[in-house]
Protein backbone atom coordinates (compact mmCIF):
# COMPACT_ATOMS: atom_id res chain seq x y z
CA UNK A 1 0.00 0.00 0.00
CA UNK A 2 1.24 3.47 -0.84
CA UNK A 3 1.57 5.33 2.45
CA UNK A 4 1.48 8.79 0.89
CA UNK A 5 -1.79 8.42 -0.97
CA UNK A 6 -4.83 10.29 0.41
CA UNK A 7 -7.10 8.36 2.74
CA UNK A 8 -10.60 9.15 3.96
CA UNK A 9 -11.83 7.22 7.02
CA UNK A 10 -15.44 8.07 6.05
CA UNK A 11 -14.99 6.46 2.62
CA UNK A 12 -13.57 3.38 4.27
CA UNK A 13 -16.55 3.14 6.63
CA UNK A 14 -19.34 3.68 4.12
CA UNK A 15 -18.04 1.95 0.97
CA UNK A 16 -19.61 -1.46 1.69
CA UNK A 17 -23.10 -0.17 2.50
CA UNK A 18 -23.07 2.07 -0.59
CA UNK A 19 -21.87 -0.86 -2.73
CA UNK A 20 -24.90 -2.87 -1.60
CA UNK A 21 -27.15 -0.08 -2.89
CA UNK A 22 -25.24 0.06 -6.18
CA UNK A 23 -25.78 -3.68 -6.67
CA UNK A 24 -29.49 -2.94 -6.53
CA UNK A 25 -29.32 0.09 -8.82
CA UNK A 26 -26.84 -1.37 -11.35
CA UNK A 27 -27.93 -4.97 -12.08
CA UNK A 28 -25.14 -7.19 -13.39
CA UNK A 29 -26.89 -7.99 -16.66
CA UNK A 30 -26.72 -4.36 -17.77
CA UNK A 31 -23.35 -2.85 -18.70
CA UNK A 32 -23.32 0.80 -17.68
CA UNK A 33 -21.03 3.81 -17.55
CA UNK A 34 -21.00 5.71 -14.27
CA UNK A 35 -19.65 9.23 -13.83
CA UNK A 36 -18.52 9.99 -10.28
CA UNK A 37 -18.66 13.72 -9.59
CA UNK A 38 -16.23 14.66 -6.83
CA UNK A 39 -14.11 11.50 -6.65
CA UNK A 40 -12.05 12.93 -3.78
CA UNK A 41 -9.39 10.44 -2.72
CA UNK A 42 -10.42 7.79 -5.29
CA UNK A 43 -11.21 5.17 -2.63
CA UNK A 44 -14.84 4.71 -3.65
CA UNK A 45 -13.89 4.40 -7.30
CA UNK A 46 -11.43 1.55 -6.84
CA UNK A 47 -13.70 -0.34 -4.43
CA UNK A 48 -16.77 -0.06 -6.63
CA UNK A 49 -14.87 -0.84 -9.85
CA UNK A 50 -13.46 -4.00 -8.24
CA UNK A 51 -16.89 -5.30 -7.24
CA UNK A 52 -18.87 -4.01 -10.25
CA UNK A 53 -16.72 -5.16 -13.11
CA UNK A 54 -19.57 -4.85 -15.62
CA UNK A 55 -19.51 -1.11 -14.92
CA UNK A 56 -17.15 1.43 -16.48
CA UNK A 57 -16.37 3.90 -13.68
CA UNK A 58 -15.31 7.42 -14.64
CA UNK A 59 -13.70 9.52 -11.91
CA UNK A 60 -13.95 13.31 -12.08
CA UNK A 61 -12.73 16.10 -9.83
CA UNK A 62 -10.71 19.29 -9.75
CA UNK A 63 -7.18 18.85 -11.19
CA UNK A 64 -5.54 19.33 -7.78
CA UNK A 65 -7.12 16.04 -6.66
CA UNK A 66 -5.98 14.01 -9.67
CA UNK A 67 -2.59 12.98 -8.27
CA UNK A 68 -4.21 11.51 -5.18
CA UNK A 69 -6.86 9.72 -7.24
CA UNK A 70 -4.19 8.31 -9.55
CA UNK A 71 -2.23 7.00 -6.57
CA UNK A 72 -5.18 4.71 -5.87
CA UNK A 73 -6.04 3.92 -9.50
CA UNK A 74 -2.48 3.03 -10.49
CA UNK A 75 -2.13 0.51 -7.65
CA UNK A 76 -5.31 -1.39 -8.54
CA UNK A 77 -5.23 -0.88 -12.33
CA UNK A 78 -8.73 -2.21 -13.11
CA UNK A 79 -9.68 -2.15 -16.79
CA UNK A 80 -13.10 -0.68 -16.00
CA UNK A 81 -11.63 2.25 -14.04
CA UNK A 82 -10.55 5.31 -16.01
CA UNK A 83 -8.11 8.13 -15.29
CA UNK A 84 -9.73 11.18 -13.66
CA UNK A 85 -11.49 13.76 -15.78
CA UNK A 86 -11.02 17.44 -14.98
CA UNK A 87 -14.30 18.73 -13.64
CA UNK A 88 -14.94 22.16 -12.18
CA UNK A 89 -18.60 22.71 -11.32
CA UNK A 90 -18.20 26.30 -12.47
CA UNK A 91 -17.88 24.87 -16.00
CA UNK A 92 -21.29 23.91 -17.35
CA UNK A 93 -19.71 22.86 -20.67
CA UNK A 94 -18.04 19.78 -19.15
CA UNK A 95 -18.16 16.86 -21.58
CA UNK A 96 -16.97 13.35 -20.61
CA UNK A 97 -16.90 12.37 -24.33
CA UNK A 98 -18.84 9.15 -23.68
CA UNK A 99 -22.52 8.44 -22.97
CA UNK A 100 -23.30 8.37 -19.24
CA UNK A 101 -25.92 6.04 -17.76
CA UNK A 102 -25.67 7.02 -14.10
CA UNK A 103 -24.10 9.85 -12.10
CA UNK A 104 -22.90 9.22 -8.55
CA UNK A 105 -21.80 11.89 -6.10
CA UNK A 106 -20.98 11.33 -2.43
CA UNK A 107 -20.51 14.00 0.23
CA UNK A 108 -20.28 16.84 -2.27
CA UNK A 109 -23.44 18.92 -1.81
CA UNK A 110 -22.62 19.97 1.75
CA UNK A 111 -19.03 20.89 0.81
CA UNK A 112 -19.57 23.09 -2.25
CA UNK A 113 -21.64 26.29 -2.38
CA UNK A 114 -25.34 26.16 -3.25
CA UNK A 115 -24.76 27.73 -6.72
CA UNK A 116 -22.32 24.89 -7.45
CA UNK A 117 -24.92 22.37 -6.24
CA UNK A 118 -27.29 23.85 -8.80
CA UNK A 119 -24.61 23.51 -11.46
CA UNK A 120 -24.18 19.84 -10.54
CA UNK A 121 -27.93 19.36 -10.99
CA UNK A 122 -27.87 21.09 -14.39
CA UNK A 123 -24.92 18.96 -15.45
CA UNK A 124 -26.74 15.77 -14.48
CA UNK A 125 -29.87 16.85 -16.35
CA UNK A 126 -27.80 17.50 -19.48
CA UNK A 127 -25.65 14.36 -19.41
CA UNK A 128 -28.15 11.70 -18.34
CA UNK A 129 -30.39 9.91 -20.85
CA UNK A 130 -34.09 9.35 -20.31
CA UNK A 131 -34.51 7.06 -17.26
CA UNK A 132 -30.87 7.72 -16.29
CA UNK A 133 -30.26 8.04 -12.56
CA UNK A 134 -28.50 10.48 -10.28
CA UNK A 135 -27.37 9.12 -6.89
CA UNK A 136 -26.57 11.62 -4.15
CA UNK A 137 -25.09 10.31 -0.89
CA UNK A 138 -24.72 12.38 2.24
CA UNK A 139 -26.59 14.04 5.13
CA UNK A 140 -29.72 16.15 4.58
CA UNK A 141 -32.18 18.23 6.56
CA UNK A 142 -35.89 17.40 6.37
CA UNK A 143 -38.52 20.10 6.83
CA UNK A 144 -35.73 22.37 8.02
CA UNK A 145 -34.62 19.98 10.77
CA UNK A 146 -31.43 17.97 11.17
CA UNK A 147 -31.86 14.22 11.50
CA UNK A 148 -29.43 14.05 14.43
CA UNK A 149 -27.48 16.21 16.86
CA UNK A 150 -24.24 15.05 15.26
CA UNK A 151 -25.43 16.33 11.88
CA UNK A 152 -26.28 19.68 13.43
CA UNK A 153 -22.80 19.89 14.93
CA UNK A 154 -21.28 18.85 11.60
CA UNK A 155 -23.23 21.59 9.83
CA UNK A 156 -21.86 24.18 12.27
CA UNK A 157 -18.32 22.97 11.65
CA UNK A 158 -18.84 23.20 7.89
CA UNK A 159 -20.17 26.75 8.08
CA UNK A 160 -17.37 27.88 10.39
CA UNK A 161 -14.86 26.68 7.81
CA UNK A 162 -16.81 28.00 4.81
CA UNK A 163 -20.02 29.99 5.18
CA UNK A 164 -21.16 28.86 1.72
CA UNK A 165 -21.17 25.17 2.67
CA UNK A 166 -23.57 23.26 4.90
CA UNK A 167 -26.03 20.38 5.01
CA UNK A 168 -28.71 20.90 2.35
CA UNK A 169 -32.48 20.73 2.62
CA UNK A 170 -33.95 17.58 1.12
CA UNK A 171 -37.03 19.45 -0.11
CA UNK A 172 -34.98 22.15 -1.83
CA UNK A 173 -32.71 19.59 -3.52
CA UNK A 174 -35.73 17.59 -4.71
CA UNK A 175 -37.54 20.69 -5.97
CA UNK A 176 -34.57 21.97 -7.94
CA UNK A 177 -33.90 18.58 -9.51
CA UNK A 178 -37.59 18.09 -10.26
CA UNK A 179 -37.65 21.37 -12.16
CA UNK A 180 -34.92 19.90 -14.39
CA UNK A 181 -36.80 16.68 -15.04
CA UNK A 182 -34.99 14.58 -12.43
CA UNK A 183 -37.66 13.13 -10.17
CA UNK A 184 -37.12 11.49 -6.80
CA UNK A 185 -37.19 7.72 -7.26
CA UNK A 186 -36.02 6.63 -3.81
CA UNK A 187 -34.78 7.99 -0.49
CA UNK A 188 -32.74 5.30 1.26
CA UNK A 189 -31.70 5.68 4.88
CA UNK A 190 -28.02 4.88 5.36
CA UNK A 191 -25.80 4.44 8.44
CA UNK A 192 -24.32 7.39 10.35
CA UNK A 193 -27.32 9.66 9.65
CA UNK A 194 -26.79 9.73 5.89
CA UNK A 195 -29.18 9.20 3.00
CA UNK A 196 -28.85 7.92 -0.55
CA UNK A 197 -31.17 9.93 -2.77
CA UNK A 198 -31.98 8.40 -6.15
CA UNK A 199 -33.36 10.62 -8.90
CA UNK A 200 -34.57 9.38 -12.28
CA UNK A 201 -34.66 11.47 -15.43
CA UNK A 202 -38.21 11.64 -16.68
CA UNK A 203 -37.54 12.54 -20.33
Amino acid sequence: MMEDRPFSPACERNKQVILEQLYDTLPAEQAKTVLEIGSGTGQHAVFFAKHLQHITWLTADLPEHHQGIMSWLSEFNFKNLKEPLSLDLNDLEFNPQVPIDLIYSANVLHIVSWPLCLNLFKLAARLLPSAGRLLLYGPYKYNGHFTSESNEQFDSQLRERDSKSGIRDFEQVSEELGSLGLLLDDDRKMPANNQLLVFKKSH
